[in-house]
């Protein structure tokens, strides 16, 4: 990757897209991969409108793959400019035109990046509905989201998850003939929703960068103790959490969010080497949450990604009480609170 040159910019004829994409959180968690991005287990989701990705992309084509410039919040990033580059090459087997493309990127996010709230989802989430537009302004051929879904898992796995048109959203191959490893599937509206829509209110306990990236964990779990029985439980938790989903429960859904939480950071405080990416004050808040559930105070459950930030899940009737919860027990506790509604609300 070079640096490119103002006379490059200002005399090469680049054409311009622009696209969003959104975060998303898992319900079950995926955690492990084999062979080129598959997943050990199964996970299910929900995008998080409020975290979002926008991503400018200057393209020509070429002769051959360059990636010129990669820019997040108009910093040069030459690691990750390289690492879209061995993408795009990585992928010319099914998307042929990568081999001929000259690329700029300019990105940004509305959210802390690399702090557990799935900012390399939408990124190349972003990115892989970029090359969908690029594919139908050169070859006149429209991907299906299967193909989009499927380009974005081979750059980052979750982010298949954030090509998605549904509330739910379904990757990996099921015990139940449901789900596939390939892409992303957005699972029946009408079968699977609660009668009262979703919200997830984001507990940004720290904003800084993780000290151990999620790509690291998951080459852990080639070798942890835990391996096969972690494979199991996401398996049946899965399967229940559909059950929930589909019976209008939202106990039951919200106490299998939980286990889950707790189990990903498990496996990784039982890995080899071991690491935590816990704060003190994620578990002030969770034990805050539990007493305030317990006293009948709110109804809300909580959920993590691979960092220390909570996710609140909670109907939407249960707004006031969440508002009350974190006003009272959370700002001193938290760096930033992140209103995020369930999919397609604004």
């Amino acid at each position: 990757m070079v640096k490119p040159s103002i006379k490059a910019v200002m005399n090469n004829n680049y054409k311009q897209i622009v696209k969003v994409a959104h975060s998303n959180i898992a319900f079950v968690k995926y955690w492990g991969k084999r062979g080129r991005q598959y997943p050990l287990n199964p996970s299910v989701s929900m995008l998080i409108d409020q975290c979002q990705t926008k991503t400018q992309c200057s393209y020509q084509i070429s002769d051959q793959l360059q990636v010129e410039s990669f820019q997040f919040e108009g910093k040069e990033q030459f690691d990750f400019g390289k690492r879209i580059e061995q993408y795009l090459e990585s992928i010319s087997e099914v998307y042929p035109l990568a081999k001929r493309l000259r690329l700029r990127f300019e990105s940004e996010n509305n959210f802390p990046h690399s702090a557990g709230i799935a900012s390399s989802a939408s990124g190349f989430a972003a990115i892989a509905n970029i090359l969908a537009e690029i594919e139908w302004l050169e070859n006149n051929v429209r991907l299906s989201r299967e193909q989009i879904s499927t380009l974005a898992r081979l750059g980052s796995g979750s982010a298949c998850r954030s090509i998605s048109k549904a509330p739910f959203n379904l990757w990996g191959k099921t015990k139940f003939d449901l789900g596939t490893d390939d892409y992303s599937l957005d699972l029946d509206e009408k079968k699977y929703s609660f009668s009262e829509k979703l919200a997830d209110t984001i507990l940004v306990v720290n904003q800084s960068q993780k000290d151990v990236s999620s790509s690291f964990g998951h080459s852990l779990m080639n070798t942890h103790f835990y391996r096969e029985s972690r494979i199991e439980q996401a398996h049946e938790n899965t399967r229940c959490l559909l059950n929930a989903i589909e019976a209008d429960n939202f106990t039951d859904f919200g106490e299998i969010i939980e286990n889950e939480a707790l189990s990903l950071h498990a496996m990784m405080m039982t890995s080899m080497p071991s690491y935590t990416l816990l704060h003190a004050n994620t578990l002030r808040v969770i034990e805050k949450l539990k007493d305030s559930r317990e006293k009948g105070e709110i109804m809300a459950y909580f959920t993590l990604d691979a960092g220390p930030n909570i996710h609140l899940i909670y109907p939407e009737s249960q707004k006031d009480q969440v508002k009350s919860f974190v006003s009272e027990f959370c700002l001193d506790l938290c760096e930033k609170i992140i209103w995020a509604p369930h999919f397609g609300e604004s």
